[in-house]
Parts: structure tokens; C-alpha cells; sequence
């Protein structure tokens, strides 16, 4: 694996690595180098040749660091001249890039190919509002990948998440870099009521990712369409377990459930940190596993799986007391 230092002036690189992992998750073999006041060019050089000498695989190094021509840059610079073939700076470093770097070590085993592709999602990460303040784009601009929409066939569903929060950074970068959905649905009667709640979502969607939220009975009709979907891959985010009984008890064709985060509410107990159950909530799920579905209890990718029956046996153990 392509190890990776975040390098920068102050506690910069300490706290971008922090989101990144509350974002993507903990990381093997990356490091954060930070050019504190009372240090020098020296001390910074030294802390990244300890980074660099923990690395599983140090014939694969990248830097990226918060400023081109900076101090951090420099020393990356110095040790980076004997390694020119294999090594690879970035500088202007920002939180889009740091994530789309961590994803990109899944399928890719080189310095130089995670440099090449981090550049585009960091820039495109870089956006304003009101969107009129944004440069025109420019008249030659790269011709976008043909779409297939349309196309003949039925949604291909990459993930199927209960996530009380929708559409938030761990999904718009972390589980959409490793499922590569085409659509991203939010599935909702409430939020497709919510007009700003709908509009945020839709703003919120990755770069090259569409997002559409529609009410439960219009996600079991597109479900059904087999004329227009052909080639898109969906990935549906419901607020709750009810709403994704209701769509499974439809028609939608769903085998497994990730479960990410369901917020305590008056009522409900917590038997971990992201998770609160109501006794609805337990019967909802004891109807989705009868209809076969499994259930993927984790918050990101990086992140082991739970035991959806531990769980649900704890929060019914804490329930029962409260009787």
C-alpha cells in the first residue's frame, strides 16, 4: 500500500488527517508532519524520514502538503530527489483530496497514479455560493463522459443504507468511492415533502454523481422499470428501517442493508454509539431479516462489520428494563 504524509505549517496536517478518519475511517501507513514555531527545516526533514521508515512499503511514497515552495514542500523536495521514479508531491492540500487519496489506494499501487487522480476531485472540491461567482466554464472544455440514461433495464443497486443523517460525508465520499454509484436516492416520504432539505441533498452529491430524493411508493415504481435504467447504479439511503421495509415489502429488489446511523430519539435506547432502537424499530428489522434480507452494520467501508443480532439483542435487554 502507498503510504501517504500530510505535511504542513502548524496543526493543519494533524487535524485534516483527524476528518479525514472520521470521514473515511482509520488509515494504516499515513502520517501527519507538522513545522511547528519553535522548530526548523531540520526537525521537519527528520520527522519525515521516521513517517516514512514506519511504512509497510517504503518504495511507494506520497506527500501531500499544505503549500508549494513552503518548508514542508521543501523537505518533501529534498528526499523526494533520490526517488523522482517512485515517490510524488501534491501541494495545496485540502480535504477533498485527502479522502479521494485514501480511496484511491484500494485500486491503485503506485505514487504517481494516486497523484495524477487526486488532482481533478481536489480542484472540483474547491466550490462558492451564490454559484453565479464561479468563473464560466471554459469554451474548450473536456466533452463529458457519454451517459447511458435511458438505456434499456433495471437499476443495478450498489448499496442500500439506513443512515439517519442521508447524505453526509461518509457516504458522499467514503461508501460512493467504493460502490461507484451513477445515482445516489434518498428514499423519503418526509424529506421529499422538504423542499430545502431536498435541494441541500442534491447539492451535497459527489462530483459525477447525481442525487434525486423521492417518496417510497415512487422508489417501488422505479424499481419496476425495466425501459429506462439500464446501466445506472443506485445507491438508496433511507432515513429509517420502516421506510425500507416498505420499499422491500414493494418490490424493491434488496439483499442486503447497510446500517449506518440511527439517531436516539425519546424512546429509543442505544446500544452503541450510532445506533438507537425504538420496539418499532426492532420489529422493522426482525420483518426485514423474515424477507431475507441481511443486515451490513458498519459506518465506513474501512470499518468491521457488527452483529446486527448482538445488537438488536442488547437494545431489546435495555428496552425490557424500561417496562
Amino acid at each position: 500500500m502507498v503510504g501517504i504524509i500530510i505535511a504542513s505549517h502548524g496543526e493543519f496536517a494533524t487535524g485534516i488527517l483527524q476528518s479525514g478518519s472520521m470521514i473515511f475511517g482509520e488509515q494504516e501507513n499515513v502520517k501527519a508532519v507538522t513545522l511547528m514555531p519553535s522548530e526548523g527545516p531540520d526537525d521537519v526533514k527528520a520527522k519525515m524520514k521516521e513517517a516514512i521508515a514506519s511504512f509497510d512499503n517504503q518504495d511507494e511514497v506520497l506527500f501531500l502538503v499544505d503549500l508549494w515552495g513552503g518548508t514542508p514542500f521543501n523537505q518533501a523536495n529534498s528526499l523526494f530527489e533520490e526517488h523522482k521514479d517512485k515517490w510524488a508531491i501534491v501541494a495545496g492540500m485540502n480535504l477533498p483530496m485527502l479522502i479521494e487519496a485514501f480511496a484511491s489506494r484500494f485500486s491503485m499501487n503506485t505514487a504517481h497514479e494516486i497523484a495524477a487522480n487526486i488532482l481533478g476531485t481536489s480542484k472540483e472540491g474547491v466550490k462558492v455560493r451564490p454559484e453565479e461567482l464561479e468563473p464560466a466554464a471554459p469554451s474548450a472544455a473536456v466533452a463529458a463522459k457519454p451517459s447511458n440514461a435511458g438505456a434499456p433495464g433495471k437499476f443495478e443497486y450498489v448499496l442500500a443504507r439506513i443512515d439517519s443523517r442521508l447524505l453526509h460525508g461518509q457516504v458522499a465520499t467514503a461508501w460512493t468511492k467504493t460502490t461507484q454509484p451513477t445515482r445516489i436516492i434518498v428514499v423519503s416520504d418526509t424529506v421529499a415533502k422538504d423542499e430545502l432539505r431536498k435541494k441541500l441533498i442534491q447539492q451535497a452529491a459527489p462530483p459525477g454523481v447525481k442525487a434525486h430524493v423521492v417518496p417510497v411508493h415512487k422508489m417501488i415504481e422505479l424499481a419496476k422499470d425495466d425501459q429506462h435504467f439500464g446501466g445506472q447504479r443506485a445507491l438508496l439511503l433511507f432515513e429509517n428501517p420502516q421506510d425500507a421495509l416498505r420499499a422491500v415489502e414493494g418490490g424493491v429488489p434488496l439483499k442486503t442493508i447497510n446500517v449506518g446511523s440511527m439517531a436516539h430519539s425519546p424512546g429509543k435506547v442505544q446500544p452503541n454509539k450510532v445506533l438507537a432502537f425504538s420496539q418499532d424499530d426492532i420489529d422493522t428489522f426482525a420483518k426485514l431479516k423474515e424477507l431475507g434480507l441481511n443486515f451490513d452494520v458498519r459506518k465506513v467501508p474501512n470499518d468491521s462489520k457488527g452483529s446486527m443480532e448482538e445488537i438488536i439483542k442488547k437494545a431489546q435487554e435495555e428496552l425490557n428494563k424500561q417496562k
